[in-house]
């Protein structure tokens, strides 16, 4: 099976309103971030989505842009985790600036032009993403982050050689406060049952569209081929 260049570069935050998110996640946010917030269904790089970092001292919900900036400005998209994980690289970024990327589920496509699937809980509740993040610097007016990615488990396998880093609530405070070597410990694959798979339709692959439709499940532009893999 051929597989996309990258992955995870299309995600979701069906939320209605801040405070949900806010409130699922035990966080504070600031007084302006309120009105930046809307419900999203179709998050694609370089757009505005929400982060979750320690603040002082609690977990802090901040708006941030989908493009983590390297050398020469290249964007970076996702990482892979195991490299960052044994300190292959961005060291610094992983013992003091990582952050979980708030979804309600990601997107994966098994192959070009193909409609893709939605990963998401089965409840629909918050998906967290390990990620690192960048503070706001010049001009910029919000902090950048990029997706960590690791082998996937067997659902995501049969779409993509890759995933994110799923973290749980649970453990979310260890991502973000531990030491860097227990900190790497929680990247791998997400437990078998973390997730479930629905396929959806081709409406998704224009990040033009950003609306209800492109949750909703389909086999309209699904061939035998792909709703075979479920």
């Amino acid at each position: 099976m051929r597989y996309l260049s990258f992955m995870c570069a299309r995600f979701a935050l069906r939320k209605k309103k801040l405070k949900d998110v806010a409130d699922t996640l035990d966080a504070e946010y600031g007084p302006d971030d309120e009105p930046l917030y809307r419900p999203r269904y179709n998050v694609a790089p370089t757009d505005v989505a929400w982060i979750v970092e320690y603040g002082a001292h609690r977990r802090a919900l901040r708006p941030a842009t989908w493009n983590y900036l390297v050398s020469g400005g290249r964007p970076l998209i996702n990482l892979r985790g195991e490299n960052v994980g044994s300190g292959a690289g961005y060291r610094d970024a992983f013992a003091s600036r990582r952050c979980a990327v708030v979804t309600d589920g990601f997107y994966e496509w098994p192959g070009k032009g193909l409609a893709p699937f939605l990963f998401h809980r089965a409840d629909d509740g918050l998906v967290l993403l390990g990620g690192l993040f960048q503070r706001a610097k010049g001009d910029d007016v919000h902090a950048r982050f990029t997706v960590l990615t690791t082998r996937p488990n067997a659902l995501v396998a049969r779409v993509h050689d890759r995933m994110p880093v799923i973290l749980s609530v649970e453990r979310l405070d260890e991502w973000l406060t531990a030491e860097p070597a227990e900190a790497a410990t929680l990247i791998g694959p997400a437990p078998e049952d973390a997730l479930v798979a629905t396929a959806v339709s081709k409406h998704v692959n224009s990040v033009r569209n950003d609306d209800p439709a492109c949750v909703v499940p389909s086999e309209h532009d699904a061939g035998p081929a792909q709703r075979s893999l479920f």
